[in-house]
């Protein structure tokens, strides 16, 4: 699982209905929600 940074709970959460996404620039990144708050929440990937 992909653990991201919630910025509403302030703290490090796995995150829950995880699925990756290619940004704009062409970049990957994992988008979710929160589990204890249902924010959505992003974690930008390597290369």
């Amino acid at each position: 699982m992909t653990e991201a940074y919630c910025v509403k709970c302030k703290s490090k959460r796995t995150m829950s209905n995880a699925a990756k996404v290619t940004m704009k620039n062409g970049r990957k990144a994992m988008k979710g929600t929160c589990p204890t708050c249902s924010t959505g929440m992003y974690r930008i990937l390597g290369n």
